[in-house]
């Protein structure tokens, strides 16, 4: 109960022993009896005249009667430190007899067999005490062998000085004598050490109790590393190798420990070959085991492997394809791993270049790429491996470097294509991660939150990859401005910046000049990636600036803005005279980017939109696509700009007569769409566009939402019919088979154009409660499982939300989508 006691209580125990050794012997014993929780009523005559196995069978008989307490597992406040303190007892105990009764060949002798004993009963609170016990025993007689090692050392050394100046004589004698008795400690300590592993460790490292092997390797562990002479051999060795394969996870993570102790220590390597090349597999499958606190550690372990260069590259394959898997603690441990193995090593005169050193980068970076060319399909993939070996690579972060290699300033290698797009995405990257963002989803989308030092870190940061940037920034816009897997990412990196230090350090002129360059790629470029980009930097520049920067950031995106609307207007021109379609596209999917960050000042744009989606009907399905949906963002700016509480006649009319338009040409589609038998991607979009912006325009003029408003005229309810119209679409693009395919379609808006995009246009109507759910509710419930697991979790999330609305009658939902499936 109390462990401060412990030292005393075993002190008077071995004083006591040598006057009454019965005595104690049988306190010592039955005190083992209490703390397994036995209510046991065995006297001393007991333990003297009854066979070992005889008190045994007594004690699991008490226990089958259900008198035993379970102290073992107990919460009882005064039993907190229970296995500490009995550890304790026994440790302190053999410490104390190591210099008499510990080799009486009695005391010990007995505890041990009772200990064996009960570790091989039914009970587990028995078995569980016993094993701690017998374990313990054998930890502490390593300490008192190891003691004797030092001591056996110190008397042969001795011994031999001696024999130098005498052959025999009383100091040779004595020293022979010592020497003799200690060997003969040692080699019964050894012993008894042997019978403990063959009678309780054999045994119970294979326990139905886990907590049981656990602790029978977490002993075994202790006992190979502290005493080697002994335990690091095959016979012992191959229970760490056997429990690699235990069901319990807690029981394989304390294998791998374990293995990880041994192989920390050089001088076990050589006697470890033949078990390494037993186990090597099986440590190597644990790096993907199903727990991740398995897993990480086996990462450990592989890397302690390749130090000692037990393992070949050829064994490594599997364990790269970890660096995209999803628990981030795993991805850590590989990139780690990687960067240690494949990134750091052979390093140009390691002993002297540092990481950071620009030679010593270079070569990093250089090896970094090779790694990036297997992911170099898909940027996603890129940005796990960078973000697993961020932390460890400080290459990564040496802009100058990274800058100087895109700039081909540097000699050790000429960057390929496909390097140099990798390093791009390396350099955004690397540099949102130094500014605190993330560059992968997190799984728990929790939003990141920094102290006070930490923001002062990341602030430093920003300032220094500023600094690196200014000058050359324009440079690097240049160069790859044609590229247009390279300018997305270099434009990207405008928002990471410290816009302030650009009039600090006086170099407005620099500014400007990225200014100009993005702009450029807006009008030079038409995919969705580098416009998104061109347009949020240009929009950063204009909240971010002051002063002059400020104004003339403002005056480039109003030039913009300008200009790309003259160019839409001229390509309609263009394409009602008969002329090619792209520059109408390329325009409208520009204007489409600007007007999701700000409303477009344009005369009269809307009306030729519309007029040409009406004259023209054979035109391409994605140039209706991007005309219906600029003409939706216009509509819904200008609900925006109006006054609700003081709203002008002109501005309602104009609105009202937008809205006409609009409705009616989603209305067209919403027929002809619906019957309409060639089938490809471009269709799909076209149509899944069309079932989006309906359901987006019934939500944005609900009716109930003007109904007292001054705006009442806007309200909008549909009627059934186009309802109807509208799920009968939406329905053909749920059943559209994932094989279809269309070589010419773009595929940049996937994720806007997607059966979960239409599902969740239609759940939103019912939640905004625009339609009538008495219609549209089953017909969506109906699909349930019919269409995926994305679309399946969009309709329970529906169902679930429907449940928390009082007027819902969820009964009468289900029932109608029964009956209609």
């Amino acid at each position: 109960h109390n462990g401060r006691l412990i030292s005393h209580a075993v002190k008077r125990l071995v004083e006591d022993y040598e006057s009454n050794p019965k005595s104690v012997l049988f306190q010592i014993l039955t005190m083992l009896f209490e703390v397994c929780g036995a209510r046991h009523d065995i006297y001393a005559s007991d333990l003297h005249e009854a066979a070992v196995d005889d008190i045994v069978f007594k004690l699991a008989e008490l226990a089958r009667k259900g008198l035993v307490d379970d102290n073992y597992s107990s919460k009882r406040k005064d039993l907190k430190n229970f296995k500490e303190n009995l550890v304790t007892f026994w440790d302190s105990l053999v410490l104390e007899c190591q210099n008499g009764p510990l080799f009486d060949d009695n005391l010990f002798t007995t505890i041990k067999d009772y200990v064996v004993a009960i570790s091989c009963t039914p009970p587990r609170v028995y078995r569980q005490v016993a094993s701690l016990v017998g374990l313990q025993l054998v930890t502490s007689f390593i300490s008192v062998a190891k003691t004797l090692s030092g001591q056996r050392e110190t008397t042969q050394r001795q011994l031999n000085a001696e024999k130098k100046k005498h052959s025999d004589g009383p100091a040779v004698e004595s020293l022979n004598k010592r020497l003799s008795i200690t060997h003969e400690n040692i080699t019964y300590l050894e012993e008894s050490m042997r019978k403990i592993f063959s009678g309780l460790f054999m045994h119970r490292y294979r326990d139905v109790d886990p907590e049981i092997r656990m602790l029978c390797i977490k002993s075994l562990g202790i006992w190979v590393v502290s005493y080697p002479s002994l335990f690091l051999q095959d016979i012992y060795l191959k229970y760490l190798g056997w429990t690699l394969n235990d069901k319990n996870a807690g029981v394989r993570r304390t294998s791998i420990l374990a293995l990880q102790s041994l192989y920390d220590v050089d001088d076990n390597i050589p006697s470890l070959g033949l078990f390494t090349e037993r186990f090597y597999s099986r440590m190597i499958q644990l790096a993907d085991d199903i727990d991740i606190s398995v897993a990480v550690p086996a990462i450990g372990l592989i890397k302690q492997l390749l130090r000692h260069q037990l393992l070949s590259d050829d064994d490594l394959g599997p364990l790269y394809d970890l660096l995209i898997d999803e628990p981030p603690m795993i991805r850590r441990a590989i990139g780690e791993l990687v960067y240690d193995h494949l990134i750091a090593q052979n390093c140009k005169t390691p002993s002297v270049a540092r990481d950071g050193d620009n030679e010593s980068s270079e070569i990093h970076i250089s090896r970094m790429l090779h790694i990036l060319r297997e992911f170099s399909d898909d940027p996603v993939l890129s940005s796990y491996v960078i973000d697993d070996i961020w932390d460890d690579m400080k290459a990564m972060k040496d802009w100058k470097c990274v800058i100087s290699m895109l700039l081909d300033e540097t000699p050790i290698a000429e960057l390929t294509d496909m390097d140099g797009t990798n390093l791009v995405r390396m350099l955004r990257a690397s540099a949102k991660k130094a500014v605190g963002e993330r560059i992968v989803l997190a799984t728990d989308n929790r939003k990141m939150y920094y102290n006070k030092s930490q923001k002062e870190i990341l602030e430093n940061s920003k300032s220094d990859i500023t600094n690196a940037l200014m000058k050359r920034y324009p440079q690097l816009l240049r160069k790859y401005l044609p590229d247009k897997a390279k300018i997305s990412p270099l434009i990207d990196m405008m928002m990471l910046l410290k816009l302030e230090m650009y009039s600090l350090k006086r170099q407005e002129q620099n500014f400007k000049a990225a200014i100009d360059l993005i702009v450029d790629a807006f009008f030079k470029h038409g995919d969705k990636d580098t416009l998104r980009s061109c347009i949020k930097a240009i929009a950063f520049c204009c909240t971010k600036c002051q002063a002059d920067l400020l104004d003339y950031a403002e005056n480039k995106l109003k030039t913009l803005e300008d200009e790309l609307v003259l160019k839409v207007k001229t390509a309609i021109k263009e394409v009602e005279a008969g002329d090619d379609e792209y520059s109408l596209l390329v325009n409208l999917k520009r204007l489409h980017e600007l007007q999701l960050s700000k409303p477009v000042k344009n005369d009269g744009l809307f009306e030729d939109m519309y007029r040409i989606l009406s004259h023209l009907k054979e035109m391409d399905n994605e140039v209706k696509s991007f005309l219906l949906i600029n003409m939706f963002l216009e509509v819904a700016w200008c609900l925006h700009a109006i006054d609700v509480e003081n709203p002008s006649e002109t501005s309602i009319e104009g609105l009202s007569s937008k809205q006409r338009s609009l409705f009616e040409q989603l209305y067209y589609f919403l027929v002809v769409l619906s019957n309409y038998q060639k089938e490809g991607r471009s269709t799909t979009v076209l149509s899944s566009r069309v079932c989006t912006i309906t359901a987006e325009m019934w939500c944005l003029f609900k009716k109930s939402k003007y109904s007292s408003t001054k705006l009442k005229n806007l309200g909008y309810l549909p009627q059934l019919e186009y309802v109807q119209k509208f799920w009968k679409l939406c329905e053909q693009q749920l059943n559209i088979s994932d094989d279809t395919e269309d070589e010419d379609a773009n595929e940049e808006y996937i994720e806007d154009t997607n059966r979960d995009a239409v599902m969740i246009a239609a759940a939103k109507l019912l939640l905004a409660d625009t339609v009538s759910k008495d219609y549209l509710g089953p017909e969506i419930v109906s699909h349930y499982v019919s269409h995926g697991a994305s679309t399946t979790e969009i309709i329970k999330h529906l169902i679930t939300a429907l449940k928390k609305n009082a007027n819902s009658d969820i009964a009468a939902l289900f029932f109608e989508a029964l009956r209609r499936v």
